[in-house]
């Protein structure tokens, strides 16, 4: 068992998945974790960004307003379900899949997202997953992420824009899109200073496909999530650190 109080960037929490349990709501290690990390100063301001912990989340309340957060798994594998690339993945021997759905259950493949749900709409964890044009990928929902910074919510050209829109609030407490990645340790995700998102498939807007669709681009997209999620958590530990 991890320690509660000391980040260990090796530790995965796929037994959860296993036991039927959801890491993001049932594991305390994984909340405290979260804690020690995304607790902090906010960019350009002289205050913490305290997290409250409640039954599933955190809260934050200050003058700078509330907000509601929970914790969120970044790096799927499509290997847990059944769904359209299955037969894609089995073509893959079992130990090479399982190897890569326990470093996707590593600390260095969770964030936090606003979790409150504003009026009967999805929530950013919600529609990343059934936006057929996202699938869950976080580097795309990044790029719907940068979008917003810099003003494009059109859903023809943004799929999660007005998703992502209506918590602006929470995003604009991180100044602009090079903030927010800085502050959650995203840097690896990003190119050319911030201008541009390191994408884990060929990107072609939105008109590509989200979901790997041949043995050779789910490889890719495999080892791509391997180098991010390994990236971050080397950034991780840098950051425990020197704080």
């Amino acid at each position: 068992m991890a320690d509660i109080n000391k980040v260990d960037t090796t530790y995965d929490f796929s037994e959860d998945y296993y036991k039927g349990l959801d890491p993001d709501k049932d594991n305390k290690i994984l909340r405290n974790w979260h804690k020690i990390l995304w607790e902090k100063k906010l960019p350009g301001k002289d205050i913490v960004f305290t997290l409250v912990k409640k039954k599933y989340g955190f809260v934050h309340s200050s003058n700078l307003g509330e907000y509601y957060l929970t914790s969120d798994s970044i790096v799927p594998t499509y290997s847990r379900q059944k769904n359209s690339i299955t037969n894609i993945i089995n073509q893959f021997p079992k130990e090479e899949i399982d190897d890569f759905f326990r470093i996707a259950s590593r600390i260095g493949a969770y964030i936090l997202f606003p979790g409150n749900r504003i009026g009967m709409a999805q929530t950013i964890n919600g529609a990343r997953g059934f936006r057929v044009k996202i699938a869950d990928r976080f580097d795309l929902t990044l790029e719907c992420i940068r979008l917003c910074y810099s003003g494009d919510i059109d859903p023809k050209t943004n799929p999660l824009g007005e998703v992502i829109y209506r918590y602006n609030n929470f995003f604009a407490l991180f100044n602009n899109f090079k903030g927010y990645c800085e502050y959650f340790l995203l840097q690896d995700l990003t190119i050319d200073n911030f201008s541009k998102v390191n994408f884990f498939l060929p990107f072609n807007g939105f008109n590509t496909k989200a979901c790997p669709s041949s043995v050779d681009e789910y490889r890719v997209y495999k080892e791509k999530s391997i180098e991010f999620v390994n990236n971050r958590n080397s950034r991780i530990k840098y950051y425990l650190e020197k704080n």
